[in-house]
């Protein structure tokens, strides 16, 4: 068995990814799908924060554009990630690998508030951290608040999941000359405009130095496969 290329990481979900086929919700056999593969690279020593966005549920961005604040909205995108979190953890607890939810928004009666001494604590004893709410305050996008969380958490890259196994030129849906990239500096993804994550996060990961490493989630055993150096990743800086 070769060994995980990194030992702590941040993955990050988008709420999509868990709608499976139905395209909105949650679909409880991709959720099961997700936490297996997830608790199967926990079972290769790597150390494991979560982020999920909550687009399967609400978009914030959607509502601000029929008279909803945009912070109200953004909010209400940070309860549905809560939301997915919670579904998460059940499904990761139940294959056996214990989990938390940490949230940065305050709910004592759901979920602990996330602190980093908070979080660290939990990742030093094995467990599965799922980061909710996003970062607490609106304007800011789940991908922010993986690059921000792996940055205070000490992780060593930041794992992107999506629906494509990697970044593209191009829409490679609607454009079939769209080439595949292996590998791009920071740099490179940024003057080419390629949209690996918003352009937040993506100037905190290239100040911090963080590797982002972009895949699909669709494949079997997704998540492993990265950390174990198999299947098709585009990896940005490192």
């Amino acid at each position: 068995m070769p060994e995980p290329v990194y030992r702590r990481v941040v993955v990050k979900l988008s709420g999509e990814a868990l709608a499976g086929p139905d395209g909105f919700g949650i679909h409880q056999r991709t959720i099961d799908g997700i936490a297996a593969d997830l608790v199967a690279t926990r079972a290769l020593g790597v150390s494991l924060g979560v982020v999920v966005g909550g687009g399967n549920i609400f978009r914030g961005i959607e509502v601000s554009k029929k008279g909803v604040s945009r912070p109200t909205g953004d909010t209400m995108g940070m309860l549905a990630t809560v939301m997915n979190c919670l579904a998460m953890e059940a499904a990761i607890e139940a294959r056996g690998q214990p989990a938390r939810t940490l949230s940065a928004l305050a709910m004592p009666e759901v979920c602990d508030l996330y602190t980093r001494a908070r979080a660290l604590a939990h990742l030093n004893k094995g467990r599965i951290v799922l980061l909710a709410a996003g970062t607490g305050n609106p304007f800011f996008t789940t991908d922010t608040t993986a690059v921000l969380r792996a940055a205070e958490l000490d992780a060593e890259a930041v794992l992107k999941a999506t629906n494509v196994d990697g970044v593209y030129s191009a829409d490679p849906k609607t454009d079939p000359k769209a080439t595949r990239y292996d590998r791009l500096s920071h740099q490179q993804a940024l003057s080419r405009d390629l949209k690996v994550m918003d352009s937040t996060a993506f100037a905190l990961a290239r100040e911090n130095h963080m590797p982002i490493i972009v895949f699909s989630i669709r494949e079997p055993r997704a998540v492993e496969r990265v950390l174990l150096g198999e299947g098709c990743a585009t990896i940005v800086g490192g």
